[in-house]
């Protein structure tokens, strides 16, 4: 079951950071951000926007999925690991700069889900109280 959660809360990560990915380079091509049906016609024109669709849609497939097996605290948790999972992608792909606010807030993230998670494993191995 363990694999499960790894590969399923992996799989989740993946798609919510492309999804984020792409939605960036939608509104990159979609420059100048405008009120207007000609902005419209421009992020609708952009094959990256489908893309970023496709992608919140088998996050929710693999969420629900995940939700009908996974503790729900830890599975709460885990679900925002895209967080950082962008910060860094965004480094990368999009030249992005990181500051220490940035470092710290994503060391908590982690921390919280690895709490969650070890609380979680910890409430599962102790005996049944009667």
């Amino acid at each position: 079951m363990r694999r499960f959660y790894l590969i399923g809360f992996l799989v989740l990560v993946c798609f919510d950071t492309l999804a984020q990915v792409c939605f960036k380079l939608t509104a990159n091509h979609a420059m100048p951000p405008e009120a207007n049906l000609a902005w419209l016609l421009r992020v609708m024109s952009s094959p990256w926007v489908y893309c970023a669709i496709a992608c919140y849609i088998g996050a929710f497939v693999t969420w629900m999925t995940l939700l009908e097996h996974a503790p729900i605290g830890p599975a709460f948790a885990a679900s925002h690991l895209e967080v950082v999972s962008v910060l860094a992608l965004s480094v990368v792909v999009f030249g992005e700069h990181v500051g220490a606010p940035q470092l710290i807030g994503s060391v908590l993230i982690i921390a919280g889900i690895v709490c969650l998670a070890i609380s979680e494993t910890e409430g599962e191995s102790a005996p049944a109280a009667h």
